[in-house]
């Protein structure tokens, strides 16, 4: 072909980039790759080895170890020697080491660039262009972090010893965002890379150990899914950091259940990508390009499901059709693609089978008429159009370069669909009405919305979802706080066993009057409730004298509960001044019965008058501080390097459930009760199982202190058992529990249907006098979900 036919033409020839260094440092481990343990690479101690593939030719790349429990226990001995040394160093050397990894990694960027496109199939635009640049940014900017740890994070500590999982999608980038923070902060790590693309995380290891990152502080396993089960598993991790399948994730959820492991899921997602009639359509259209089509739209926050207003969708999608037509599908090495190979064939095999299925539910298919590449896993850009909100298409992740459209009419409908999900990793909004374009943003359940743009990321911007996409926050400060610890939590000791509750004993030769049956009711949606069961506890003193009685709640009383808190969403949108002004109120009211409580205190524990006034002084003071951090309790303004802004906004979680301490029955319930209502967050809470009183008595100060109706639910009973509905109840979006090592284990584990976030403590002791344990940040953080709202500005 002449020159002169290309200008004809306009059409593209292959730029093939060199891949013969990647090809080298490939023949020179021709005989396999080992572990990387304790600064060294070493054989699977049982010698078993797999083989791995280059999803664009099917060809063998490379053979890597099967990671099993003699080699996790050997990486996380290896991590739990190094982790102590490392955390001690101070946080300038551990900057030092950080910036040498981000510069190691710019000066074999290219290398790393070409393997990564080899080895998962993506091309090398988008490696060497995205991948390994943001990587070096993570390092560069936690390098920062380390430096500033010791003013920062002055109250905080390390977790400990790391076991980090991630995917094939991008795995040197997932590597950098899981990696830079945890060393950064003075933690330990054993790394499993996904099974079908570990090379970078190997050539990486091998540039760390050059760099002099000291032995035993970074340590990667390669295996398939058993090996991260036995990571995940092991007893002497303290941290277990995922990124993945909702469907593995429930599984962690499960298996981790009261260990006493931190956990972070970065789960999949069904990402709404909405667009107004006032949108620029063109740049919208642009805006699918990278949203669905980018790395094959293997993309845990892919923007897959297309809401576009009805006044513009024939035109939309006319020209959507006209740009697929456009892309280039062809070898991951070519400098001018816009799609290469489906990482497996197991993988283009369910995408084929779920467009099959959305074509027999009713879709029109719409697939680029493009050539694809010969060999290898290749599907083409393909829209389907006229979905239903239930087909499976628009509720499934389907993990590949399907978009599937629908249509609205008005923003409310956008908002009702965007919403109808079990997902909530992000959204792209795209409207030149800025005014609409936020409104929306703000009510879109999601951890990350784009405003006029897709798939923006960046290393000081925190990046995760809510519900089933997930828990916990990467990258920027909201990040480092998911590798750190409260200081005032490290060395609690196991809860003292309580006393069995009493039961009444008769006082023989009795001739006082009975008294007049005052027995607690439930508090539900504002009002005083009678138990569904009309079962009813007597509560007495140490010494066995009847004091009250209150109501046994049951699931229909939680379903109550929880109903009332549903129709109380308008106190998360209150004014943070007038939830402010209300915890003051009740501070004031409690304030005014202060005697009353320390009484009531006295004669259900048996503390002392001094004890029981200290703990009423202690709640008035507890309500005041939250009632101070209402108005307070701020986002920030990331400046990413672009031409905008991404807003951290904090949200209320939503409808919170809340197992109170048995001990300190009125402080306890206010220290965890009030951080959430002074956040937005509605509440269904279970008292002190052995010492009720205190809140039952609470809720005539909540009757006049002008708390909306629905906002504080109280249902007394049985711990855990009024724990397990809570846990397993869909409409509750989270879960505190303080209480016996068996309630920490029950909620983790049920907590698992709707991935719903947990706040336990392990049946570890918490002492509710000392604010720097049992009030401030480190309760608020747990109080809000954070949701980065990205904003480019200028032409």
């Amino acid at each position: 072909m002449t020159v002169a036919k290309y200008f004809d033409e306009m059409s593209y020839g292959p730029a093939p980039e060199s891949d013969i260094e990647a090809r080298d440092w490939l023949a020179r481990h021709a005989s396999g790759f080992g572990h990387f343990i304790n600064g060294a690479f070493v054989a699977s101690a049982s010698g078993k080895n797999f083989d791995t593939f280059e999803p664009a030719t099917g060809k063998v790349l490379a053979k890597l170890a099967i990671g099993g429990a003699a080699d996790v226990d050997n990486a996380v001995a290896a991590a739990r020697k190094a982790q102590a040394s490392w955390a001690r160093l101070p946080g300038h050397a551990r900057a030092r080491h950080l910036y040498a990894l981000a510069r190691m990694i710019q000066r074999h960027a290219r290398l790393i660039a070409v393997v990564e496109a080899i080895d998962n199939g993506k091309p090398i635009r988008e490696t060497r262009d995205l991948d390994v640049p943001l990587a070096a940014r993570h390092f560069y900017h936690h390098a920062g972090w380390a430096q500033i740890q010791d003013t920062e994070f002055a109250d905080h500590v390390p977790v400990g010893v790391i076991g980090q999982i991630i995917p094939w999608n991008f795995p040197f980038l997932m590597l950098a965002w899981k990696v830079a923070p945890a060393l950064a902060l003075g933690n330990a790590v054993i790394l499993k890379p996904a099974e079908y693309t570990s090379l970078t995380a190997l050539l990486f290891a091998e540039l760390a150990s050059a760099a002099g990152l000291p032995q035993g502080v970074l340590n990667i396993v390669t295996g398939e899914g058993e090996t991260g089960a036995l990571l995940v598993g092991h007893e002497d991790i303290d941290k277990i950091a995922f990124t993945g399948s909702t469907e593995v994730g429930r599984v962690i959820r499960e298996r981790t259940a009261g260990s006493g492991k931190s956990l972070t899921l970065e789960l999949g997602g069904k990402s709404p990508f909405v667009v107004f009639d006032d949108a620029d359509i063109d740049g919208a259209v642009e805006g699918v390009v990278d949203a669905i089509w980018f790395n094959q739209g293997q993309v845990c926050c892919a923007g897959s499901r297309l809401l576009v207003q009805e006044g513009i969708a024939d035109l939309f999608h006319e020209r959507l059709k006209r740009r697929m037509q456009t892309l280039r599908v062809g070898q991951p090495l070519d400098k001018c693609i816009d799609m290469g190979a489906i990482i497996a064939p197991v993988q283009l095999t369910r995408i084929e089978a779920l467009v099959k299925k959305g074509v027999s539910e009713g879709a029109t298919l719409h697939q680029a008429k493009i050539d694809l590449p010969k060999g290898g896993s290749f599907y083409p850009p393909t829209l389907l159009s006229g979905v239903q909100p239930t087909s499976i298409v628009a509720t499934e992740e389907i993990f590949g370069p399907v978009a599937v459209s629908m249509t609205f009419r008005t923003p409310e409908e956008a908002i009702q669909l965007a919403n109808h999900t079990r997902y909530g990793l992000a959204a792209s909004v795209w409207s030149e009405t800025i005014g609409l374009a936020l409104n929306v943003a703000a009510k879109l359940a999601a951890g990350v919305v784009w405003v006029n743009a897709t798939n923006l990321f960046d290393a000081a911007v925190g990046f995760g979802g809510k519900r089933e996409s997930g828990f916990g926050r990467e990258g920027g400060r909201e990040g480092c706080y998911e590798y750190l610890k409260p200081k005032a939590w490290v060395g609690r000791k196991a809860r003292a066993a309580m006393p069995a509750l009493s039961q009444v004993k008769p006082v023989a030769g009795d001739f006082a009057l009975p008294s007049i049956d005052r027995t607690a009711k439930l508090f539900i949606g504002g009002k005083q409730a009678r138990p569904d069961g009309n079962y009813s506890r007597v509560i007495t003193s140490p010494k066995g004298k009847a004091i009250g009685e209150v109501g046994e709640g049951n699931r229909k009383d939680i379903r109550n509960a929880v109903v009332a808190a549903q129709a109380a969403s308008a106190w998360s949108n209150a004014t943070t001044h007038n939830r402010a002004q209300i915890l003051y109120y009740i501070a004031e009211n409690l304030s005014g019965r202060a005697d009353e409580f320390a009484s009531r205190i006295t004669a259900m524990t048996g503390a002392s008058a001094a004890n029981a006034n200290a703990e009423v002084d202690a709640a008035i003071s507890r309500l005041f501080t939250y009632a101070a951090w209402a108005d307070k309790y701020e986002g920030s303004i990331h400046q990413p390097p672009l031409r905008g802004v991404a807003l951290a906004v904090p949200e209320a979680i939503g409808v919170v459930g809340v197992i109170c301490p048995p001990e300190a029955p009125l402080l306890g319930f206010i220290s965890l009760v009030a951080p959430l209502i002074a956040t937005g967050n509605r509440v269904v809470a279970v008292p002190s199982e052995p010492f009720p009183l205190s809140a039952t008595d609470f809720y005539s100060v909540l009757e006049t202190s002008d708390v909306p109706a629905g906002v504080v639910n109280i249902v007394t009973g049985s711990a855990i058992e009024l724990a397990k509905i809570l846990a397993a109840h869909n409409d509750v979006d989270a879960l505190w529990a303080f209480g016996s090592a068996e309630l920490s284990t029950t909620v983790e584990k049920l907590s698992s249907g709707n991935l719903k976030r947990t706040f336990v403590d392990n049946g570890k002791a918490t002492d509710w006098m000392d604010r720097a344990a049992a009030e401030g940040a480190q309760y608020l953080r747990r109080a809000v979900d954070v949701k980065n709202i990205w904003i480019p500005y200028g032409e």
